[in-house]
């Protein structure tokens, strides 16, 4: 099972290619099935055609009922435990997947949580809305190549082993197919990497221009420019969708030759067997056993295009991923004690004074004066201000963190526990019960409290908490 609250794990930043595999370090044990999985798969897949050419040679050909009964037995059996195999394999590799989307989501939100109020001076909103939303996909599709992937190279090696003792031609035919490949795709996936970053790069800045403008949709109009920030967005829009053009001209002959070149490959191995069986250097069983392999081996084949494709793209966003885990937060250099008793805070800069124990109301003629103020008081921008004497840079961040909170106008403020939160309605239906039916209401205010939770998807949640319902809010 995966924990999707279990310590993420430091992740090696040192670049994309580091990080996709710290992610198959993190599971060993759930890589290594996948890959065992994988390969048992395509190696039984493979032995097919050698279980039909001897249930040719020693069985149909001769009529030898018993041996064809035999070997097709045995091609029976194979067949349903290959397809139990592909249900293993995929289901492990859902979990591969599952395993790396979420530690990567968890290791992204840390880091935001590290970083705090400095996030926005270091990158924009619509750069982690776009790693959060699609980069861990494409990063966990990528891991596909741990399970098919290994299998793919092994039962290429398998096969050709097996050809060796039909024809060492068409082995080594077969041994070259992979070199032609090679040569074929790399240039294709070098450029595809090149246009996704490209792609991505224009993704983070237009998702950052739309926050802009939904956020400030409404000064805009007052002030008579949603005209001109609406053509300014339009035409960013049009060039993403020029450049995903581009991305898509590449991926379509990737995927092409995916399928194209295994499929050109079978039809010159198939029309080499068929010339060698009509010499007579080969039997019909093992014609029939040469078309099986590499007809089987159109899977592999097509599996490593699929997978450089999709390690490419993954290696993009890994980048992206790796360039916002090296951002470090604003240094905290503090090392003296909060005051020990409540004390005044003070802003030099603008004269502010908020007095302990008194409602202090701030009135600026511009509200970004006023938002600037209180970020120096509560130390979420470098300042000059004090408190008790003391300059809050001098202190550690943790103990201002503790003692001062700043709240914008759309913030909620908490008391009680998670379940006083959830049912405030049922509570003081609660308090109104008296002693005769008070079990009775608080078997009802706690089901109706398990019923929202279900239907808003939030019981995971709760169970992560360390009280659950009875944690406190704050």
């Amino acid at each position: 099972m995966i924990d999707a609250y279990e310590d993420p794990g430091t992740p090696d930043h040192r670049s994309g290619g580091r990080y996709l595999w710290w992610l198959v370090a993190r599971q060993p044990w759930r890589c290594a099935a996948g890959a065992m999985f994988g390969s048992v798969w395509m190696v039984l897949l493979a032995a097919t055609p050698y279980l039909m050419s001897r249930a040719i040679d020693d069985g149909l050909e001769p009529g030898d009922m018993g041996a064809l009964a035999l070997w097709s037995g045995a091609l029976f059996t194979v067949g349903a435990f290959n397809s139990w195999l592909s249900i293993m394999r995929h289901r492990t590799m859902t979990r591969v997947r599952m395993d790396a989307n979420f530690r990567t989501v968890k290791v992204v939100v840390g880091q935001a949580v590290r970083l705090g109020a400095s996030l926005p001076q270091q990158m924009g909103a619509g750069e982690v809305v776009t790693i959060g939303v699609g980069d861990v996909q494409t990063i966990s599709q990528s891991l596909t190549v741990v399970g098919p992937g290994v299998g793919a190279i092994v039962a290429y090696l398998v096969v050709a082993v097996l050809l060796v003792s039909v024809s060492p031609l068409i082995a080594v035919v077969v041994l070259l197919g992979i070199p032609v490949i090679v040569l074929l795709v790399g240039p294709l996936l070098g450029r595809l990497q090149g246009s996704e970053t490209e792609y991505r790069e224009r993704q983070g800045v237009l998702t950052a221009r739309i926050g802009d403008l939904a956020g400030g949709l409404r000064v805009l109009a007052g002030l008579g420019g949603k005209t001109l920030v609406a053509d300014a967005f339009r035409r960013d829009s049009q060039r993403l969708r020029e450049q995903g053009y581009r991305v898509g001209a590449v991926t379509s002959w990737v995927q092409a030759l995916g399928i194209g070149l295994p499929t050109l490959f079978l039809a010159v191995v198939t029309w080499l067997a068929a010339r060698l069986a009509a010499q007579g250097d080969i039997t019909v069983g093992q014609l029939v056993s040469v078309y099986g392999y590499v007809a089987v081996l159109v899977g592999p084949m097509s599996f490593w295009v699929d997978c450089g494709y999709q390690i490419s793209r993954g290696l993009v966003c890994a980048r992206r991923v790796v360039r916002f885990l090296r951002l470090e937060p604003m240094p905290d250099t503090g090392t003296r004690d909060a005051p020990s008793e409540p004390s005044a805070l003070c802003d030099p800069d603008s004269g502010v004074r908020v007095r302990p124990g008194c409602l202090t109301a701030l009135v600026a003629e511009h509200l970004a004066d006023a938002t600037t103020i209180l970020d120096r008081l509560a130390r979420y921008i470098p300042s000059n201000a004090t408190w008790g004497g003391k300059r809050l840079d001098e202190i550690a961040l943790p103990q201002i963190r503790a003692h001062i909170l700043l709240a914008d106008h759309e913030a909620d403020l908490f008391s009680g526990t998670l379940q006083d939160m959830v049912g405030p309605a049922f509570r003081g239906a609660g308090n109104c019960a008296t002693s005769h039916n008070a079990p009775a209401h608080a078997t009802q205010h706690h089901a109706a409290i398990q019923k929202a939770l279900h239907t808003a998807a939030a019981e995971d949640i709760v169970q992560a908490l360390p009280h659950g319902l009875a944690t406190p809010m704050t």
